[in-house]
């Protein structure tokens, strides 16, 4: 994990990147689609907020974003692996990406689990109410804006996939943390040494040593 080759690195690396640009942008727009079609129904019966859409919308939506944003961070650090603020950008985004992807898909499958053992009672909460407690599957007859067996079919067959590309991105995000990590030698990647090869490679750069050869005719 905290092996970085200094040639094939930074390709693997921008990889990594576009792979969460990808997958971050796939489950943003499915957290909008259950958003926009789906829970809209449910965002606020009588002043009510369910888990379901709280989990659905704003942290996986949020998700979807910083990941976004990590994977912009690992593309522009291969192309610049001696920049410390970039090093120190990817160590952060990467961690906080990894600490949100995972709690992500851990509350996606909680309110999965949660509306398949409830029937979906929580995303009927937008029907008018009735004497006998209903679900997406009750046959009762209740007088709701929308179809109940379609809104409870599609909330978890868009679920799933977003629970998937959570902990996709919780992964990835982990891999370019333990790289930021070895780029700045620091534990538990402080023996990868990649760290001193960068460093002796920008020493050893004309641009470097030009300004070192300014510093000594100044001198002089």
């Amino acid at each position: 994990m905290c092996t970085f080759d200094k040639d094939k690195g930074p390709g693997r690396l921008m990889k990594k990147g576009f792979t969460l640009i990808l997958v971050g942008h796939i489950n943003f727009i499915l957290g909008a689609i259950v958003h926009g079609s789906v829970l809209r129904h449910i965002s606020k019966p009588n002043g009510q907020v369910t888990t379901e859409y709280t989990v659905a919308n704003i942290i996986s939506v949020s998700s979807g974003l910083l990941s976004i944003a990590t994977g912009i961070i690992a593309i522009v650090v291969s192309r610049n692996l001696h920049v410390f603020k970039l090093q120190i950008g990817l160590v952060v985004a990467s961690f906080l990406n990894a600490l949100l992807s995972a709690a992500c898909s851990t509350g996606l499958l909680l309110a999965i689990s949660i509306t398949i053992a409830h029937n979906g009672q929580g995303l009927m909460l937008g029907c008018n109410a009735t004497e006998v407690p209903i679900n997406a599957r009750s046959p009762v007859s209740a007088q709701c804006p929308f179809d109940t067996t379609r809104l409870y079919d599609t909330t978890l067959a868009l679920w799933f996939p977003c629970a998937v590309l959570a902990a996709v991105e919780s992964g990835l995000s982990v891999w370019c943390f333990f790289v930021g990590l070895a780029l700045r030698g620091l534990a538990p990647c402080g023996n990868s040494y990649i760290k001193e090869q960068l460093e002796e490679e920008a020493e050893r750069s004309p641009h470097s040593q030009h300004l070192i050869g300014q510093r000594l005719n100044t001198d002089a």
